[in-house]
């Protein structure tokens, strides 16, 4: 699985020696002075830089204007609507951005799972690793002291395993064709070999198996079984439970894909989900431009032609920004 993260972010490396990204600070500061703001300085300057660029915007700011905080600046200029909770999320750090993103799915009337599943499933160790550190620093609390309150029943125990980070490292000595053999015959009688279906079992290996050997157990499944890995977990599973699970599953053995497919979703059926849009577009940046290929193979047009058959205004207009520099 990639990481969503950039490295900067992940090891924070932080080094105030990059004159170029000081300017945008300074167009940040123009953008917000004196009566009114001016929307698309803001868009030309954060819409346009990639998640790295964005880590060293957030820590210079405050160091250039008195300790002014960039998010609470942004939140005073832009608002609430979907184009001001963008813009602040753009001028947070990633795994920032995350947690805001995470603290909103627990806040709404009812925790919103499928937000929360996309953010936990499918993440590198690394990334997992950095999240729950983070949660910690802005709240205080541990993440899954948090989640346990939210959460119950396989879908608590599957986020759960994806919290631990305990994907393994891919080596080809361990991980051979008899090894997924035996993972392959493990996942069956754990699930549709099973009188009733040990969702333990399931998860650790989901979970645990790096991207390459799942791939090799997928095959050494189907022509063993019938049934893809993600076939069984729709056979087995139910619900929040059996999405995740092949989130989880597909992030891991084909992610540019799943991702496309999850801002194509936000799109669907009746009005666009706002937030679960502008949480992809932004939460993906790292990866969009494979993103993008896949979308553009899968549904016939790109990620930015989706968006401006979606929304408008200058929340088109950032979402478009962001997506086209990502693609240069």
């Amino acid at each position: 699985m990639p990481n969503l993260y950039p490295q900067v972010v992940l090891e924070d490396e932080y080094d105030e020696k990059f004159p170029e990204l000081d300017e945008a600070c300074h167009e940040i500061h123009k953008a917000c002075k004196g009566w009114g703001t001016d929307e698309g300085g803001l868009i030309d300057v954060l819409g346009t830089k990639s998640p790295a660029e964005r880590y060293y915007i957030n820590r210079r700011y405050p160091e250039l204007y008195d300790g002014q905080d960039l998010d609470d600046l942004i939140k005073k200029e832009c608002g609430k609507g979907d184009f001001g909770f963008a813009l602040r999320l753009l001028a947070m750090t990633s795994d920032d951005a995350e947690t805001k993103i995470l603290r909103e799915c627990t806040r709404k009337l009812g925790t919103e799972e499928h937000g929360l599943y996309t953010i936990i499933c499918g993440r590198s160790n690394a990334d997992i690793d950095l999240l729950k550190k983070t949660w910690y620093r802005t709240y205080e609390t541990d993440l899954g002291t948090m989640l346990a309150s939210e959460l119950g029943g396989d879908f608590e125990r599957l986020v759960f395993n994806c919290l631990q980070g305990i994907e393994e490292e891919y080596d080809e000595e361990v991980h051979t064709m008899d090894k997924a053999e035996e993972d392959a015959s493990q996942f069956y009688e754990a699930g549709q070999g099973a009188w009733g279906t040990d969702e333990k079992g399931l998860f650790r290996i989901l979970c645990a198996a790096p991207a390459e050997h799942l791939a090799h157990i997928n095959t050494v499944y189907v022509d063993k079984y019938g049934y893809s890995l993600s076939k069984a977990l729709e056979k087995e599973l139910d619900g929040t439970t059996q999405e995740a699970a092949i989130f989880h599953l597909n992030m891991k053995l084909k992610p540019y894909e799943t991702i496309a497919a999850e801002i194509k979703s936000s799109c669907a059926g009746f009005g666009t989900n706002e937030f679960q849009l502008t949480s992809h577009i932004i939460r993906y940046h790292q990866v969009l431009a494979d993103t993008n290929a896949a979308h553009a193979e899968m549904y016939e047009k790109t990620l930015a032609d989706r968006i401006k058959s979606e929304v408008h205004g200058d929340y088109e207009k950032l979402l478009v920004a962001i997506v086209n520099h990502a693609c240069q």
